[in-house]
C-alpha cells in the first residue's frame, strides 16, 4: 500500500470517492460545511487504485480530520491514513489531532479509541443543527440508531502510542 499526499490531479477521483461514501463532497461538522474536494488530503493506493482517503484542515496548531474513508475495511487502510495524518500534524507543529463523529458510528468509535483517540466532548443535538446546512443527513444512522449528536475525539500529538 502506498500512502501519499493528494495532488490536483487526484481531485476528480477524490470527488468520486466522497460521492460514493457520503453521497456528497460536502461534509458538515460543528456548524461548518466543508467542501472536502478543496481540502488537503492523504490517499492510500494499491495497484494504482485509490483504496482510502483522509481529508483534513490544519489550523491553529491543530489538525482536524474532516473525512476518512476506507471502503475495504479491515485491511489496515484506515490505520495507515490515521498514522499519516498524525505525522502531518507532528511535522506542522500541531499539538492536537481531532475529529468529529456521530453518536451512531459505533464502528468508528471502536476504531479511533483502539488507536489512542479519546472522547473529549459530546454535543447533543449538533447533528440536528447540521441538517439545516445539509438536509440530506439522515435521521437514522448505523444500527438504526437515531442520529442526533456529535462526539469529539482527540489525540494529543507526542503523547500517543503507535497506531
Amino acid at each position: 500500500m502506498n500512502i501519499r499526499p493528494a495532488t490536483a490531479a487526484d481531485r476528480a477521483a477524490i470527488s468520486d470517492l466522497l460521492q460514493q461514501s457520503w453521497g456528497s463532497h460536502i461534509a458538515v461538522a460543528h456548524g461548518v460545511a466543508y467542501d472536502a474536494t478543496t481540502l488537503p488530503a492523504i490517499l492510500a493506493e494499491e495497484d494504482d487504485q485509490i483504496v482510502g482517503l483522509l481529508t483534513y484542515n490544519l489550523q491553529d496548531h491543530e489538525l482536524e480530520i474532516i473525512t476518512i474513508d476506507a471502503p475495504a475495511q479491515h485491511r489496515g487502510v484506515g490505520t495507515a491514513l490515521l498514522e499519516a495524518a498524525t505525522e502531518v500534524a507532528a511535522q506542522a507543529g500541531a499539538h492536537r489531532l481531532w475529529l468529529i463523529t456521530t453518536n451512531d458510528n459505533l464502528d468508528a468509535l471502536r476504531f479511533y479509541q483502539r488507536r489512542g483517540l479519546r472522547i473529549v466532548d459530546v454535543r447533543p443535538g449538533a447533528v440536528d443543527e447540521s441538517r439545516k446546512l445539509k438536509p440530506s443527513i439522515p435521521t437514522t444512522g448505523a444500527y438504526d440508531i437515531p442520529l442526533h449528536d456529535e462526539l469529539v475525539l482527540e489525540l494529543l500529538i507526542g503523547q500517543h502510542r503507535h497506531l
